[in-house]
């Protein structure tokens, strides 16, 4: 895509279909007169008297003590600078959205304008009551610690310039396990940082809480070492001022033990690195371009320990990872600030996290068999379903113990619970799709590339990595799409119509005629099949010419999973293809079966259905808990379709014992576990929370998954065909463009789950005594 053509996008984004990133929604009813009532005037007296009563009041009855400002001037925006207030907007609405989908912190942005530092100190102040805490963003140094430092002392909620402590937090927890990594001692190492600004300055500061010596310490910026000498600086880069004579980085990069990057790409070389000390930890974390490159840095050095501040290389010091959490813990416990002690909790907390036994999800979602503690991996993965059970507990504990909670937790079972619960609130499982794609991508057919929607969707594939699309159509149609969408970069089109696919078509007719010359098909007939876009693609992926397939936008289903049936066989013990649709809820992934292929399976089918729905659960990294949804509970009807849902579950029961999956039951008690552990405790499924419905015919799956869709706004990926031994997948007739490249991400996973499963079982083959 041009640097034009993605400028657009971008602006799109921001503008369609409302301008903005966030917005504001109603938390109570408000469907009737006694409702508003309530809601306004006359009823809302009553909080607003105990309130005055009681300042303390306002965290019972009003969303202060959810509710985040996130504040800026505009003067250092990212790399753009000082760039105002109303520029900086989208930026701070785009920090709002991150506390909401990682943390569950509600968020008002606020851009002031003004760059003196009392008249913002002031009018934070002055604001200041509406909100549990304050992050301080993009505000150039060194006002940028004078109004911190100010607020801190004169506001009694959390404040933090996460520009400065986030960084700080997590690169600490990264230095902490690289050093154990490197079996070395923070008092005793050289640190050499580039760059003095907020964020160095934070790093820095707090390395030094963690043992670091400041005599061990030496910071460089644009104009060279900070000496005491030096007259053009703050008090506090002098702090780490060296009473000594100037010298190059170059020269401090020998024998050094650590490298502190925060300021411009590119300017550490080989012969710095090689005359660092024998395990040398670098933390290049200038963005978009590290300090010095991650593939020439190992290259040079087998025994580094690298980390920087791209997604795309291994330990990522990505502020994500901290700043959600940390006023998580600190409003959580009502703390009257974010002092040390809470930092310091947070970044052993981080560190430590990375030590433990990293969940399936994430191994999935990054693509690795397994991560472990180690040169690769010495902080947490963003996508990490640990880190809100993890980091809060530990920040609330320190507000605690410090005395700056004025609500402490009583209950810290309840609490976590309560953590985990809030994660189900974004769409965190579809950029572990996406992300889990782009460590393999595969080779997929867009069936229907003439479409623009589809077209589109295939070019997004394509510049997200997520795999290499092959566009089947009328080249000349789609060359002017492609012209339309500014989709400039090469891709294989294919129209199975042309002469020039003539060679291909035949190969393919003859091997589709192999496979259905028994079910009345004739090899004239086969030729004829072989014109169509279906067939020519199903016959693609049963070749090996492609890796997965996506069709149906423009077509209706059965029409466009006939050619799959015929040629794509079952997958070894299946008997039935079914399928399933993954919904990305308020409560977290849902899984819903068999929304598009078996109208009325019997209870042998049915249980294979969930059984293969479990099975397609654990392939996203989630643990499935099934229920086999009936208009009955346990036995209380003798109607044949109730029965039918209970011997599925007792076949369940006896051959796959291990699955958690119980039935027959009602949607409400299968999705409320309170209820369901009051009326059933004796049921498999009490207290878990269920993620699996398995309805009993295609009728009520398709019908509610559908009235989700609309009703409540649900993400729906999906029909996820279930069953075939090859993976190909038929959208639903009209599927938007996000659900499409969704589909693609999840056909490309499917493609590395075969391609894997075949690996080893070639493998195993080869074991074979022969």
């Amino acid at each position: 895509m041009s640097e034009e053509s993605k400028r657009r996008e971008a602006l799109v984004y921001h503008a369609k279909p409302q301008p903005g990133k966030i917005k504001i929604v109603p938390t109570k009813k408000y469907s009737s007169q006694r409702d508003l009532s309530l809601a306004y005037s006359p009823g809302v007296a009553q909080p607003c008297l105990e309130i005055a009563k009681d300042k303390a009041n306002v965290y019972k009855y009003t969303t202060k003590g959810n509710l985040m400002a996130v504040i800026s001037n505009g003067t250092a925006v990212l790399g753009l600078g000082d760039i105002g207030p109303e520029a900086s907007k989208p930026v701070m609405e785009g920090k709002g959205l991150l506390f909401k989908i990682f943390a569950d912190l509600d968020c008002f942005d606020i851009e002031v304008d003004t760059t003196n530092v009392e008249e913002f100190i002031q009018t934070v102040k002055n604001i200041a009551p509406t909100f549990g805490g304050i992050n301080l963003e993009d505000i150039k140094a060194p006002e940028a610690f004078e109004i911190e430092r100010r607020l801190k002392e004169e506001l009694d909620i959390p404040v933090m310039h996460d520009d400065q402590h986030g960084t700080a937090i997590i690169s600490s927890a990264a230095l902490l396990n690289a050093l154990e990594l490197a079996d070395k001692k923070i008092e005793d190492v050289k640190i050499v940082v580039s760059g003095a600004g907020s964020a160095a300055i934070s790093c820095t500061s707090l390395y030094v809480k963690l043992g670091a010596k400041k005599e061990n310490i030496m910071m460089y910026d644009v104009d060279g070492l900070i000496t005491t000498s030096r007259t053009d600086l703050g008090d506090m880069q002098m702090q780490f001022a060296r009473d000594m004579d100037t010298v190059s980085m170059r020269e401090a990069f020998k024998n050094a033990d650590v490298f502190l990057g925060l300021s411009v790409g590119n300017i550490v070389d080989e012969d710095m690195l090689l005359s660092m000390n024998e395990n040398p930890i670098v933390f290049a974390m200038a963005n978009p371009v590290p300090e010095v490159d991650y593939n020439l840095a190992i290259a040079t050095r087998d025994d580094i320990i690298m980390a920087t501040g791209r997604s795309d290389h291994p330990n990522q010091v990505n502020n994500v990872l901290g700043f959600p959490f940390i006023f998580r813990g600190a409003l959580d416990v009502r703390a009257t600030t974010i002092n040390e002690e809470m930092k310091l909790a947070a970044t052993h907390a981080i560190a430590s996290l990375a030590k433990e036994p990293v969940p399936e999800q994430v191994n999935i979602a990054y693509g690795e068999l397994k991560l472990t503690f180690g040169r690769d991996y010495i902080i947490p993965k963003p996508f990490d379903p640990r880190l809100i059970s993890t980091i809060p507990p530990a920040v609330a504990k320190a507000a605690m113990e410090t005395g700056v909670a004025k609500e402490p937790i009583q209950d810290w079972e309840k609490y976590e619970e309560q953590l985990l619960t809030r994660m189900g609130s974004d769409n965190k499982l579809v950029r572990l799709i996406l992300n889990r794609a782009r460590t393999n991508p595969k080779r997929i057919v867009f069936a229907e590339a003439d479409q623009l929607d589809v077209l589109k969707a295939a070019q997004i594939v394509l510049e997200e990595g997520i795999g290499t699309p092959i566009l089947l159509g009328r080249r000349e149609t789609i060359e002017e799409l492609k012209e339309e969408l500014e989709f400039d970069q090469p891709c294989l089109i294919i129209d199975p119509k042309s002469d020039e696919e003539k060679a291909r078509r035949d190969r393919y007719a003859e091997e589709f005629w192999k496979i259905r010359k028994r079910k009345g098909v004739t090899l004239f007939d086969a030729g004829k099949f072989l014109r169509q876009r279906n067939y020519f693609a199903a016959m693609m992926v049963e070749m090996g010419d492609a890796d997965g397939l996506i069709t149906g936008f423009a077509q209706s289903y059965p029409r466009a999973i006939t050619p799959m049936l015929e040629i794509i066989g079952r997958a070894p013990g299946v008997d039935k293809v079914a399928s399933t649709n993954l919904m990305i809820t308020q409560r977290g992934p849902m899984f819903i079966s068999d929304t598009s292929i078996n109208i009325d399976p019997d209870a042998i089918e049915l249980a294979k259905i969930a059984q293969m729905t479990g099975r397609t659960a654990q392939l996203f990294g989630i643990t499935p808990n099934i229920a086999m949804i009936s208009y009955g509970n346990f036995g209380s009807s003798e109607h044949p379709n109730a029965v039918k849902v209970r011997n599925a579950v007792k076949y369940l029961h006896q051959y796959y014992p291990d699955l958690v999956v119980d039935g027959e039951l009602q949607a409400d008690f299968a999705l409320n576990s309170e209820l369901l552990q009051d009326k059933f405790p004796f049921s498999k499924l009490a207290g878990k929370k269920v993620n699996t419905l398995v309805f009993p015919n295609l009728e009520s799956a398709n019908s509610t998954y559908k009235m989700m869709k609309e009703l409540n706004g649900t993400d729906s990926i999906g029909p996820i065909l279930l069953g075939l031994q090859k993976p190909v997948h038929v959208v639903q007739l009209g599927a938007s463009v996000d659900e499409i490249v969704n589909m693609a991400a999840v056909a490309v996973i499917d493609a590395q789950q075969k391609e894997s499963y075949n690996r080893s079982l070639q493998l195993k083959r080869s074991q074979q005594p022969q």
